[in-house]
């Protein structure tokens, strides 16, 4: 008799395993039903008309529109319209964050829109104004006339941690309130299109329509819009990037209060610190920020830092990478003085630096933030290297790229800090010989130029147009 009802015992005793272990692990993965039932009614989806020329395509600095990675990918591409026609284009997603009718949204969802159109919840379509929009965090403030209406819940990004759960709504596709779930998988990201927002990282599964959509924690609050993807096919790949709320709150503040958004400005070029340079500059480890280059009498200039700083600190936040201090200055009001910890000469030094504004014109924020002159035939400006530049780099005679205007220069590359040394096969001596050489250049023929950066000399070509 045992030695029958063993098996059978063996048998049962193995199914209450696997149900306790299935029980056990459904236990662990969130419910967000309850999450998604109350936050939806505050989601909107948002939709433009735009003019007679219809929507663009975003353009990369060549003039040509942008590869698939790092595109920002809600609503484009989408279908041109015609010429004289008119009609809305269904572009992404919203959130409503008072009562009587503030949304925010991303800047590229509405930009260029002639009309912008809400539709709520309870399917209203209402139409929309736009308060203000901030292009460098890609984010737009918008006034329905309405009132009542249902809020999210606002949360803090900053209490954010990688490994949480997180859940997306928004209308991907056009198909309105898709709920996407997944984790943070980082914090602090730097993107090549915006260097003022320490974007959130996510799995989340975002495609287009979810842009500018909330990013909700297992509270049910918003610490999160839905701005980027990284994609080599134009869809979700696993990377997906949101501005992270604190950061949003501060310019819808603004945006509402004035119109614009205040940033603080050091007026400096600088880059990563690597094992090598570490050794140099006679730090511990490869951290901070080096400062490659400090513009005439700019904010940073006024207040004392030099080329070859290592900034290390920044108003008690710690500057690990150089992407750190954009977003630590940027975050700070102009006019605020706070002590900057670096190294200068293998020694500590401690500055007390008063930030500045940064300027409304992108150019600007790379000159002395006196307006910009106009470019050469390439693109650029120089100046004259300093006789440490020279020393450091072991070079008698170049150039220093200031600004980069546009034109051939944004095409090919070419980055403010970047030491032109020869062009086409002739030495660059001076800013004025600099200036003739490029005008005396023939059109459509490939021109090499050798450069400097970050200490390592090379070749690239280019040709100028007619």
């Amino acid at each position: 008799m045992n030695n029958y009802r063993s098996p059978i015992w063996a048998l049962a005793l193995l199914a209450f395993s696997i149900f306790w272990v299935s029980s056990a692990r459904s236990a662990q993965l969130p419910e967000f039903t309850e999450l998604v039932k109350k936050a939806s009614p505050a989601v909107v989806n948002i939709s433009t008309v735009q003019g007679a020329e219809g929507s663009k395509p975003i353009l990369g600095p060549n003039g040509q529109p942008l590869p698939d990675i790092f595109q920002e990918f809600f609503g484009r591409p989408h279908p041109r319209i015609d010429e004289g026609q008119r009609r809305p284009q269904s572009l992404g997603s919203g959130f409503i964050i008072s009562d009587d009718g503030y949304i925010l949204t991303n800047n590229h969802v509405v930009d260029g829109a002639s009309q912008v159109i809400v539709r709520l919840s309870d399917r209203r379509e209402l139409e929309a104004t736009l308060v203000g929009a901030d292009e460098r965090s890609d984010l737009a403030l918008l006034k329905i006339d309405a009132e009542d209406l249902p809020v999210v819940k606002i949360g803090r990004s900053a209490d954010l941690q990688p490994g949480q759960w997180v859940v997306a709504i928004g209308s991907p596709f056009g198909f309105d309130y898709s709920v996407t779930a997944g984790i943070v998988s980082a914090l602090g990201r730097s993107l090549p299109s915006e260097n003022y927002v320490p974007f959130i990282q996510t799995d989340v599964a975002i495609n287009p329509g979810n842009s500018g959509g909330p990013l909700f924690n297992l509270d049910g609050e918003v610490i999160g819009i839905n701005s980027q993807i990284f994609t080599r096919s134009g869809g979700f790949m696993g990377l997906s990037f949101a501005i992270p709320m604190d950061v949003a709150m501060r310019v819808s503040d603004q945006l509402k209060e004035q119109g614009y958004v205040s940033r603080g400005w050091l007026g400096v070029v600088i880059q990563d610190v690597n094992k090598d340079l570490a050794e140099s500059f006679g730090l511990k480890k490869a951290a901070g920020a080096l400062v490659a280059q400090v513009m005439p009498d700019g904010p940073g200039d006024r207040s004392g830092l030099r080329d070859g700083d290592v900034i290390l600190s920044f108003a008690g936040n710690p500057i690990n990478l150089s992407s750190d201090l954009p977003h630590a200055v940027g975050a700070t009001p102009p006019g605020d003085k706070v002590k900057v910890e670096l190294v200068r000469g293998g020694k500590s030094l401690t500055l007390d630096v008063t930030v500045g504004e940064l300027p409304t014109d992108p150019r600007q924020a790379l000159s002395s933030g006196k307006p910009a002159k106009q470019a050469n035939r390439l693109g650029v400006k120089v100046v004259e290297l300093t006789s440490k530049q020279k020393g450091d780099l072991e070079i008698n005679t170049g150039v220093v790229i200031s600004e980069v205007l546009g034109g051939p220069a944004r095409s090919i590359g070419l980055r403010p800090g970047d030491v032109i040394t020869d062009v086409d096969n002739q030495p660059v001596d001076s800013p004025k010989q600099f200036s003739k050489l490029i005008a005396d250049l023939p059109s459509e023929r490939s021109i090499s130029m050798r450069l400097i950066r970050r200490g390592r000399p090379g070749y690239i070509t280019f040709k100028l147009p007619e």
